[in-house]
């Protein structure tokens, strides 16, 4: 085994978890597991730490607002209670009611389902993300995360490897070319691939355990 192999194997054994898993989203083709990493996404893309964007994910799922019907049916004050459980304190009107407005275009133009947005872009990963940056609240980087996860349960968009992930494998010494990333991997879900090489990128601790560990 080479030592770019040795390098992959100790990320994805020792951080090989995906920010769904961690947010407690058991994700899945299905309407709610779906629409939960949306709302996720949106949160992590967000200029907080990642561990409140995972927490007031949680809080969110707790408070019952975890499809897009009692999303979009809350109150404003409803969400900001939940955001805050969540420790997200530093809202404003655009952060409480973006996740409304977002909860009513999933029911008004795909039904309450993502995977009619999935069938809209017919295959076409362009499509998904453009598709999924009409949301408020989901830019460029909102989109990414979302299809870094979900490439598990929509294999079309992988690997999906972005600009972060790829980051993270440049902080590795890894080639930063998807296909050969994913062959180091060898039989590793590429979501997973993906969340790990985006936690080297984003704390300097995964990087210099990883290394220490592959020796």
């Amino acid at each position: 085994m080479g030592r770019r192999e040795r390098v992959v194997r100790e990320l994805v054994g020792a951080h090989g978890r995906t920010y769904a898993e961690e947010a407690g989203i058991a994700l899945k083709d299905t309407p709610q597991p779906l629409y939960r990493l949306l709302v996720l996404s949106h949160l992590l893309s967000a200029r907080i730490r990642g561990s409140i964007a995972l927490a007031t994910a949680r809080a969110l799922h707790e408070a019952g607002l975890r499809d897009p019907r009692r999303m979009a049916r809350a109150t404003w004050r409803q969400r900001v209670d939940a955001l805050g459980r969540g420790g997200y304190r530093r809202y404003d009107e655009r952060t409480a009611t973006q996740p409304g407005d977002a909860a009513g275009l999933v029911s008004e133009r795909w039904g309450g389902d993502l995977r009619r947005l999935r069938r809209e872009a017919d295959g076409e990963v362009s499509e998904l993300r453009r598709l999924l940056k009409e949301f408020p609240g989901i830019g460029p980087a909102g989109a990414d995360i979302f299809l870094r996860e979900a490439q598990g349960v929509w294999p079309e968009a992988a690997p999906y490897l972005d600009a972060k992930a790829l980051q993270g494998a440049e902080r590795l010494d890894l080639p930063k070319d998807p296909e050969h990333l994913t062959e180091l991997a060898g039989d590793t879900d590429p979501a997973v691939l993906a969340a790990a090489l985006v936690r080297a990128a984003v704390d300097k601790r995964v990087e210099e355990d990883t290394l220490r560990r592959a020796g």
